[in-house]
């Protein structure tokens, strides 16, 4: 399955439909957030509040509800930043097929992020399809801005001799 996704152009190019897809959905809801006056601590109030609860009624992720607690609600102006414009540069990294495996690994973040705090919506969805992005690799975004970025950045970044530790007199 996996090399399926890595390696076969029909893959490609239904990951490129499910690419084009996610990333206008990241796109729409970071610009949303980035002109509409977005404050994340309504949200993070009620995530701390309502956590997550097992059966037994005990808090499922205690440890975030008390990262939430103790650093994202007295720096909710990092998050009323970092949020949107995440959002944003995931939804336009997909959607141009950019740095396709780095988009789909920070979209994942911020799913399960949502997730832990209780928020269910589309994000199961979203964790599927940015799961199966990001085990495709270079494949996901063969049809993209990536079938020119990715050869560049491994050309200038990773030359070979670059890795050799200079010698020593």
């Amino acid at each position: 399955m996996v090399s399926f996704l890595r390696e076969n152009l029909i893959a490609s190019i239904i990951l490129a439909v499910i690419r084009i897809y996610m990333g206008y959905n990241w796109l729409t809801a970071g610009w949303g957030k980035l002109t509409g006056g977005f404050d994340a601590s309504g949200y993070l109030k009620n995530a701390v509040a309502n956590p997550v609860k097992g059966p037994d009624g005990g808090m499922v992720y205690g440890w975030y509800v008390a990262f939430l607690e103790n650093f994202a609600l007295p720096n909710v102006g990092i998050f009323n930043t970092v949020v949107p414009i995440g959002e944003f540069l995931v939804g336009l990294g997909l959607l141009l097929g950019c740095l396709t495996t780095a988009a789909a690994f920070f979209g994942l973040l911020m799913n399960f992020s949502f997730f832990l705090a209780g928020t269910v919506s589309h994000n199961p969805t979203d964790i599927f399809f940015g799961t199966l992005i990001l085990f495709a690799g270079y494949n996901a975004g063969r049809f993209g801005l990536d079938r020119w970025v990715i050869p560049f950045l491994r050309r200038t970044l990773f030359r070979k001799g670059d890795n050799v530790a200079p010698k020593t007199t």
